[in-house]
């Protein structure tokens, strides 16, 4: 559940440049993976848009799946999915408009094209908010063949959290 706690950890690894909690983090979000998880699977972060990728220095979700990936010996495929377009950051859209804002901003990396076909994916983000970005991921593998896609993330926001934040007004 994406709380305090949970918000200071992203916080501080995401945008506070702290990349040595990827362990730790990898390692509380293995409890929540399924068991079946493991030789056989592609473990698949969700991807930055390059610019954002550039700025940032690294992708959050790729530092978690290589921990993931190699904690359950599945394959790591860090460039399976790509962010064709930048998106603004979804922070306080609701799930519309942050639907709609990935319309077509996310597909699969045709350099593996050959390795969806009847695949089972594990897909790995840091945060899941409204689920629209693990969505468009969600399709584009889909669309691409895999056979079952798995997704995990190291916290959730609870619909009711994100409701309360896109209907309060500035300075309450």
């Amino acid at each position: 559940m994406y709380n305090d706690a949970s918000r200071k950890l992203i916080l501080a690894f995401k945008h506070g440049r702290r990349i040595a909690l990827a362990p730790l983090l990898a390692r509380l979000m293995l409890n929540q993976v399924p068991e079946e998880v493991g030789e056989g699977w592609l473990v698949v972060p969700v991807p930055l848009h390059r610019w954002r990728l550039w700025r940032r220095g690294f992708n959050q979700a790729a530092l978690l799946a290589g921990e993931i990936a190699w904690a359950r010996g599945a394959g790591l495929v860090v460039d399976g999915l790509h962010r064709l377009k930048a998106t603004r950051t979804l922070g306080g859209l609701g799930k519309k408009a942050r639907a709609k804002t990935l319309s077509g901003a996310i597909a699969v990396n045709t350099k593996h094209a050959s390795r969806w076909k009847g695949a089972k994916v594990l897909l790995v983000d840091d945060v899941l908010t409204s689920g629209a970005t693990t969505g468009a991921c969600v399709a584009a593998l889909k669309r691409a063949g895999a056979e079952k896609v798995v997704v995990t993330c190291f916290a959730r926001v609870l619909d009711e959290v994100l409701e309360a934040a896109q209907t309060k007004t500035p300075g309450t």
